[in-house]
């Protein structure tokens, strides 16, 4: 099943001429999962890929306006579209009444809103994964989020199951669950011999603004992907600690500390030349950033154009 991760917004506080406030897509299969909804998200999802998709669920980290402005304008372009499938929208204590104080700008909404208040530690269970929300340390409530598969079974070795005679159809679905099966002539074959060991399912962490944590830390260990916020450079650690941030070295360390398979670091501050930012780390491992892969205008088999200012790149996990 497939599963990537469009970064829509990944500007600190501010919008800028190239970036937006915070957001992320989250797609896995028919499921599209909304990461934070800064200002101009529902415009940045339109000039993606995905574009102003049926959204499953909306996840916030915290409430700090340029992580939820994007909110009511998003909702009301759901509503005008005469939207009828529930939204769950997930979020820190005080949710609930977030969205109260946004009533009178959302109107009567065409769909059910499904919102709750979620506590640090609390999972919210999908088809075929869970949301798990873990403590973050910032300025008032704040949750990091993760999308977190069950383990996988094996892969199927077809070639080794043809070869001990088994034929094709009911008996290699049994295989795949992990049932011995008996041959027509008697002979009998081994779930064990033809399916590997089980995979660890596939995670996606996200820490919202943070000041790195050891939950963080938990929740990162052998992830996929981990979108940690870096909107200090080292120099001005003492002011990350302050503003309960945290800077991209200590992301990068907590990434490498964690093993993670890539690290996107999101909420950059203006102040800072990318090129200061890149610095601190390396990509590793079999996920992939590719550089204007959430953008909707590219040219069959051409790269996007770095310069392009609404190019969004994308996060794709095997």
């Amino acid at each position: 099943m497939d599963l990537d991760v469009i970064f829509l917004g990944t500007a600190g506080s501010l919008p800028t001429v190239r970036r937006t406030p915070s957001a992320a897509l989250v797609r896995r299969g028919g499921d599209r999962i909304l990461v934070d909804c800064g200002e101009g998200t529902q415009r940045r999802l339109m000039q993606s890929v995905a574009g102003l998709c049926d959204l499953e669920a909306i996840v916030l980290t915290h409430h700090h306006a340029d992580h939820i402005l994007g909110l009511p304008g998003l909702l009301r372009s759901f509503s005008l579209r005469e939207r009828s499938a529930r939204l769950l929208l997930l979020g820190p204590p005080g949710t609930r009444a977030l969205v109260r104080t946004l009533s009178t700008l959302l109107g009567r909404l065409s769909f059910p809103l499904d919102v709750r208040d979620i506590e640090p530690g609390e999972q919210v269970a999908r088809q075929g994964y869970a949301l798990v929300a873990d403590p973050a340390r910032h300025r008032g409530p704040a949750l990091a989020w993760s999308l977190v598969e069950p383990e996988r079974p094996g892969r199927f070795d077809v070639a080794a199951a043809r070869a001990a005679g088994v034929p094709e159809g009911p008996l290699f679905g049994a295989l795949q669950r992990g049932e011995d099966v008996v041959l027509p002539g008697g002979a009998t074959v081994r779930s064990a011999d033809v399916v590997g060991e089980a995979r660890p399912g596939r995670r996606v962490v996200f820490s919202g603004d943070s000041r790195p944590t050891d939950r963080i830390l938990a929740a990162a260990t052998g992830a996929d992907l981990l979108v940690h916020e870096a909107t200090f450079l080292h120099a001005d650690a003492a002011r990350a600690r302050q503003t309960g941030h945290s800077t991209a070295r200590e992301a990068a360390e907590l990434a490498a500390e964690a093993d993670v398979g890539l690290l996107a670091l999101v909420h950059l501050s203006a102040r800072y030349p990318a090129r200061l930012v890149e610095e601190p780390f390396e990509e590793k491992g079999d996920p992939e950033l590719e550089r204007g892969g959430g953008r909707a205008r590219r040219e069959p088999g051409g790269p996007p154009p770095l310069d392009d200012p609404d190019a969004e790149d994308a996060a794709v996990l095997p």
